[in-house]
């Protein structure tokens, strides 16, 4: 979506580049404008996040400090991360290259996420592993 009058084009730059200070200088967080970012989008901790332009995330995620979306080599600057839906990302995570994350996935803290991760999928370590999650039951004790 372009602006096509100048004046207004103009002005709304001008806001955009104030915000983008205000939220690099303040909070610590490099949001580009051509960064897709879904509804709901929770930041925790704000600091240090780095989003690349081309980066796309979906509602309802989960995104912890230190955090950083990025790209693999200069060659290819389109193949930034693709975050699914209701993603818990933890403190200090690495996503980089032409990575999708499916809906409901987790990554762990400081995992450096180079591969795909399949829906409800845990990744952890580094370069992070998909591994099984426990399933938790509740069992209650039963008294006699």
């Amino acid at each position: 979506m372009s602006i096509r009058i100048p004046i207004i084009r103009k002005l709304a730059s001008f806001l955009y580049r104030i915000g983008y200070r205000r939220c690099r200088n303040i909070y610590g967080i490099e949001l580009p404008y051509t960064a897709k970012i879904g509804r709901r989008v929770v930041i925790e901790h704000q600091g240090g996040i780095v989003f690349h332009g081309a980066t796309s995330i979906g509602d309802g995620t989960i995104i912890r400090q230190g955090c950083t979306f990025g790209i693999r080599s200069l060659e290819r600057l389109d193949e930034a991360p693709k975050i699914g839906r209701n993603v818990n990302i933890g403190a200090g995570a690495v996503i980089i290259g032409d990575v999708n994350v499916g809906d409901g996935a987790s990554i762990g803290a400081n995992a450096v996420v180079l591969y795909d991760v399949p829906p409800g999928g845990l990744a952890i370590g580094v370069p992070a592993k998909i591994v099984p999650q426990r399933k938790t039951t509740t069992s209650r004790r039963q008294t006699v």
